[in-house]
C-alpha cells in the first residue's frame, strides 16, 4: 500500500510519527513537495500543504483517481473566511458574524471595538482587535492592501478553545487568544477536556465542511459556543494519540479504496525514511 504526503515540512512531528507508524504496518510512504510531480498515484494522499501549488497538485491527483485527505475543494474553502462563515451559518453552526470589508485601507469601520482578519486564511495573516481610529491607522500602515473581513468583538476569557479532529477523534487544549495582550502568560494550557456538547459541535463541523482532519477554534468564556475559525489539516502538536489517529485514517481510506497492500516499509519517491525515526531529507 502506498500513502503520499503533500507537505512542505515532512519532518513535522505529527506527520513524521504517523509516517513511522504506517511504515511499520508495511506501507510505502512517499513525500511529494507542493510543486512536485507524481507518476503513478498512490492510493491515498494526506494534504498538509495549502499553497496554490499544493491545491493544484491535489486536484490533479483526484482527477486521476487518488483519494486526497482533505479534498482540494474542502481545503480551499477553509482559506476563504467569507465562504467559511456563509457555509457554517447556513448549516446552523454558531459561527461569528463575518462581513467582507474589501481592502483594509478602504474599510468603513463598524462600531468599536471590532475584530479585523485577513479574508484569506494563511500563516502569519492579519488577526487584530481594533479599539479605535489610532489602532486602525496603525494596521493600515502595514496591511493597507489586504483584503479583510470584520467580526464583532466578543468578550471572553482571553483564551481560545482549540479542538482538533482526526477521523472522528477529538483532541483539545486551550490557547491564548491572538486578540489578547502579551502579558507573559504561557501560550498553551493543557488538561482541558471539552464537554460532550462541544465535542459534538466539533464533529458536526467536519460533516458540514467535508473534512477528516481539521481544527475548530471556539471563543472561551462565552455563554454559548461561538466558532471563530475552522482550519483544514492543522498541526495537532503535542496531542497524544494524534499520530495514531492520522495513520489509522490513511489506512482506512486506502482500504476503502479497495487496493491490495504493498511495500516493504520504506520511504520512496521524493523523500525517504531512513530507519528508526530519522528523517533522511529530500531524495534525489
Amino acid at each position: 500500500m502506498r500513502i503520499g504526503l503533500i507537505a512542505r515540512d515532512p519532518g513535522h512531528p505529527v506527520l513524521a510519527a504517523a509516517a513511522e507508524l504506517l511504515v511499520r504496518r508495511g506501507c510505502e510512504v512517499e513525500v511529494v513537495p507542493p510543486g512536485g510531480a507524481v507518476g503513478e498515484p498512490a492510493e491515498v494522499y494526506l494534504l498538509k500543504a495549502r499553497t496554490p501549488q499544493a491545491l493544484s497538485l491535489a486536484r490533479e491527483l483526484e482527477r486521476r483517481g487518488a483519494v486526497v485527505v482533505n479534498s482540494a475543494a474542502a481545503t480551499e474553502l477553509c482559506q476563504d473566511r467569507v465562504r467559511m462563515a456563509e457555509l457554517a451559518r447556513g448549516a446552523g453552526l454558531p459561527f461569528a458574524a463575518t462581513v467582507a470589508a474589501g481592502r483594509l485601507a478602504e474599510l468603513a469601520p463598524p462600531s468599536h471595538p471590532f475584530v479585523v482578519k485577513s479574508r484569506h486564511s494563511r500563516r502569519h495573516d492579519l488577526v487584530a482587535r481594533v479599539d479605535g481610529a489610532a489602532r486602525l491607522r496603525e494596521l493600515v500602515e502595514h496591511w493597507g492592501e489586504e483584503e479583510v473581513v470584520t467580526q464583532p468583538y466578543l468578550p471572553g476569557s482571553g483564551w481560545d478553545q482549540k479542538l482538533w479532529v482526526v477521523d472522528g477523534r477529538v483532541f483539545a487544549a486551550r490557547r491564548r487568544s491572538e486578540l489578547s495582550p502579551d502579558d507573559g502568560e504561557p501560550g498553551m494550557a493543557g488538561g482541558w477536556e471539552p464537554p460532550a456538547g462541544t465535542a459534538a459541535l466539533a464533529l458536526r463541523v467536519g460533516e458540514v465542511f467535508g473534512l477528516d482532519v481539521y481544527g475548530v477554534d471556539l471563543l472561551d468564556g462565552a455563554a454559548e459556543p461561538v466558532i471563530v475559525d475552522v482550519n483544514a489539516f492543522p498541526g495537532v502538536r503535542g496531542r497524544p494519540g494524534a499520530p495514531e489517529a492520522l495513520a489509522g485514517l490513511a489506512l482506512r481510506m486506502a482500504a476503502e479504496r479497495g487496493r491490495v497492500w504493498a511495500g516493504r516499509g520504506r520511504w520512496a519517491g521524493r523523500g525517504r525514511w531512513a530507519g528508526r525515526g530519522r528523517w533522511a531529507g529530500w531524495g534525489r
